[in-house]
């Protein structure tokens, strides 16, 4: 009796696979489904006479080797994976599985899905980004961009008064990463002394980037700067003017940027040209809230509203909307 494969291969081949069956012929299915018929020659094995396809057993290994960061399987064990897929299949049709609402359903689903990447790969294929598209956006978003990268240290505290008492021990000449490693909030640089590394002025909150450029170097705050997180005491160690990187370093991720550009912008296109009307309510209906109690009390009344929101750190900016590309575009890094 056959063994079954690993799971990695029954774990993402099998269940990953099927969804390119349909279109890669990955294991020739019974004439009932209507494939383009396998010849002896052509085959790898053959299930109650179906045959499987040598183009299916070459698709399975790519497959495997993408999935499993260049891990090979012997091929008796991939032949016995298209083998036992082919026998699921048939088993599935002779269920009628097939005609059940919902696969019909789920069938439709990935219809559409294949058909928005195949739309996608053909107008990028039909309009390849160039490099005068490139060498214009560098020059507009990279080249252009001159500025100033910070080297400095701070030291995180929950009220003014602490950060006060700590700016005191600094005139005395207390040591400033000894004080961070000591007192800080911030794990992670409160393990080294503050350091925050070169920065610019855009990764940091404004209170905090604003303060960094009007110290002298070598200087620390003189006052606590306020910040969403709580109070900081900071100090400037180095500055240096930003140097954007060359054309050939950004390139790979420029590409993808602009390949956005022009899907979006084709995306834009169409949707101006449709007639298109929304037939829900885009937003939900607050519920009717019944009028306090004439009598309730002042404190009650006071209270702030359970799970009402509290001041944190704003998020990093999100980049514009994917679509469907080759490759993705390098995340922005967040705000400190």
């Amino acid at each position: 009796m056959k063994k079954f494969i690993p799971l990695l291969v029954v774990g993402t081949a099998l269940i990953a696979g099927c969804n390119q069956e349909t279109s890669t012929n990955a294991g020739s299915t019974p004439a009932t489904t209507a494939s383009p018929a396998v010849d002896k020659a052509d085959a790898v094995a053959v299930v109650n006479g179906q045959y499987i396809s040598k183009s299916s057993l070459e698709t399975l290994e790519k497959e495997i080797a993408e999935r499993s960061h260049g891990q090979t399987f012997p091929k008796e064990k991939l032949v016995e994976e298209l083998v036992q897929r082919e026998l699921l299949v048939q088993d599935a049709l002779q269920k009628q599985l097939d005609k059940s609402p919902e696969f019909i359903a789920q069938l439709e689903a990935a219809k559409k899905s294949l058909l928005t990447q195949a739309v996608l790969q053909n107008f990028i294929k039909a309009n390849p980004v160039t490099d005068a598209e490139i060498k214009a956006e560098y020059d507009n978003k990279v080249a252009a961009e001159k500025g100033t990268e910070y080297k400095a240290r701070h030291i995180l505290v929950k009220t003014e008064a602490e950060a006060k008492k700590l700016i005191t021990e600094l005139n005395k000449g207390a040591d400033f990463a000894k004080l961070a490693n000591k007192h800080s909030l911030d794990a992670k640089e409160s393990q080294n002394g503050g350091d925050l590394g070169w920065f610019s002025a855009a990764q940091m909150v404004a209170p905090f980037s604003e303060a960094v450029a009007a110290l002298e170097k070598g200087k620390y705050s003189k006052e606590p700067v306020k910040t969403q997180f709580g109070y900081h005491v900071i100090l400037k160690e180095d500055s240096r003017p930003v140097t954007p990187p060359p054309l050939e370093a950004v390139k790979e991720q420029l590409t993808p940027f602009m390949q956005r550009k022009k899907v979006q912008g084709m995306i834009e296109t169409l949707r101006n040209q449709a007639k298109v009307e929304v037939l829900v309510p885009l937003t939900e209906e607050k519920p009717k809230t019944e009028a306090a109690p004439a009598e309730q009390p002042a404190a009650e009344s006071a209270k702030p509203a359970e799970g009402a929101a509290t001041e944190t750190a704003p998020a990093a900016p999100a980049e514009p909307a994917k679509t469907e590309e080759p490759a993705p575009a390098a995340p922005a890094e967040p705000k400190k």
